[in-house]
């Protein structure tokens, strides 16, 4: 599978999580920093997609710790939040 379709499909799935909070966080997560990936970084993306998005978003806020496996730089970047951005 190549880069781009990994990408393609993880945008839809980053972007169609179920509530508003959600897309915006891992979405606008996804927007930011997708450009920068190699096929190993995009696939631990699509991983970490498959995790409940409550957990992700306690995570993002630090009120959960984050479980080994997504420990790391991408998730030092995910917990700043400040990629996020709400149309108004």
């Amino acid at each position: 599978m190549s880069l781009d379709h990994i990408l393609r499909r993880a945008r839809f799935r980053a972007w169609h999580r179920g509530t508003r909070e959600a897309d915006y966080m891992i979405g606008g997560f996804f927007d930011r920093y997708h450009k920068e990936w190699t096929e190993e970084e995009a696939l631990w993306f699509e991983r970490f997609l498959d995790e409940e998005d409550v957990n992700i978003m306690d995570w993002a806020l630090r009120t959960q710790p984050v479980p080994e496996q997504w420990q790391g730089r991408w998730m030092d970047l995910f917990q700043k939040l400040d990629f996020i951005e709400i149309p108004r």
